[in-house]
């Protein structure tokens, strides 16, 4: 699984594992009380998502969120953009 490191490849998580689940971009959203058209802008990381929320789709796409110190501390990550 690639770490998110922005929005965009949270997206792209996202999207995965939603695909892998066999969903729509509406039926996840109707899951965690969200319209597909959220969803959609989540998957390409065009918008901020609410913590609650970004928890509630993981749990509907049975994801889980790790929080480890950085590999390289000598600045910003490729992809960094938040």
């Amino acid at each position: 699984m690639p770490k998110a490191t922005s929005p965009r490849i949270l997206g792209q998580i996202l999207k995965s594992a939603r695909t892998q689940k066999r969903l729509t971009q509406d039926q996840a959203g109707n899951l965690v009380g969200i319209t597909q058209a959220m969803v959609s802008r989540f998957e390409r990381g065009e918008s901020n998502i609410r913590i609650d929320t970004l928890f509630r789709l993981m749990s509907a796409l049975e994801l889980e969120l790790l929080v480890n110190p950085r590999e390289e501390q000598t600045g910003q990550g490729e992809g960094d953009n938040w």
